[in-house]
């Protein structure tokens, strides 16, 4: 059973694989034998020397900018020199709009700015369709590869702004962004599509849909956030490692197209 999960010799990308759950990713698909490159617009030296530490010569950081195809096909050039074609990709870099972001941007949708639509779709959805058409398309040459989109519940179903409303009795004028939850969405059906475009060149293409995931958020957003949710909590970071490993080995190589969600029981209700 072991090798069903068993990613040795396989070369899996994750863009922004630094961040909170890129960085559990990460160790998970280097764990089960992968080489692990990471996609990062703006590492620090640090950040470098710590990943070639820890990951040594099974792994790298590179610069590259998920909404520039160029800098794409440069990261894809480098990757294929030292591990050959890559055989997975997670697309897992996203913008949204934090609780703490200026009061414009958590505003009423009526107002919300052009702008910030923009910059989230432009990364979220733009960018993730680039990485799929650079990566994704030198693994439908090779015959053989596997994607997966991350979404979010908020990209199934609207946010719920009652969450909020904490903020709101404290004199806080706040709503739940309108561009993350659209951007989420659209990566649904970018998987949908392209998993019926290369079913027949072996490229798998599924979505991941997450819950939110804990990170010391205020307690009176846990409170709010944990009442709607079955299990009555929020995600742990490490708790979507099992199904990335999943996706990216050939456990699950009958599945493509789908949407896997992962939410406590969020969208049971």
């Amino acid at each position: 059973m072991s090798n069903l999960f068993n990613l040795a010799g396989k070369t899996c990308i994750i863009t922004g694989g630094l961040g909170q759950l890129g960085r559990q990713f990460t160790f998970a698909l280097h764990s089960s034998g992968a080489n692990v490159v990471v996609l990062e617009l703006a590492p620090t030296k640090s950040q470098v020397d710590e990943f070639d530490a820890t990951y040594g010569d099974r792994g790298c950081v590179l610069r590259a900018d998920v909404t520039d195809k160029e800098s794409l096909v440069r990261a894809l050039e480098e990757i294929t020199r030292r591990f050959g074609v890559p055989a997975g990709l997670i697309n897992n870099a996203a913008l949204d709009s934090p609780p703490g972001a200026p009061a414009a941007e958590n505003g009423p949708f009526e107002d919300y700015p052009e702008a910030s639509f923009d910059k989230i779709m432009e990364v979220n959805v733009k960018g993730t369709f680039l990485c799929c058409q650079v990566f994704g398309g030198a693994m439908a040459k090779a015959g053989r590869g596997s994607i997966v989109n991350i979404s979010s519940t908020y990209g199934v179903g609207s946010p719920c702004q009652d969450l909020y409303e904490y903020r709101r009795k404290r004199g806080e004028t706040f709503f739940k962004p309108v561009a993350y939850s659209v951007s989420k969405s659209a990566v649904l059906n970018l998987t949908r599509y392209l998993a019926t475009y290369w079913g027949e060149s072996g490229v798998r293409v599924n979505t991941l849909t997450f819950g939110g995931v804990f990170n010391h958020q205020e307690d009176d957003f846990l409170k709010a956030y944990t009442q709607r949710v079955p299990v009555r909590r929020m995600a742990n970071e490490n708790e979507y490692n099992g199904a990335v490993v999943y996706l990216m080995s050939e456990s699950s190589s009958y599945m493509t197209g789908s949407n896997m969600v992962i939410d406590g029981g969020w969208t049971a209700w």
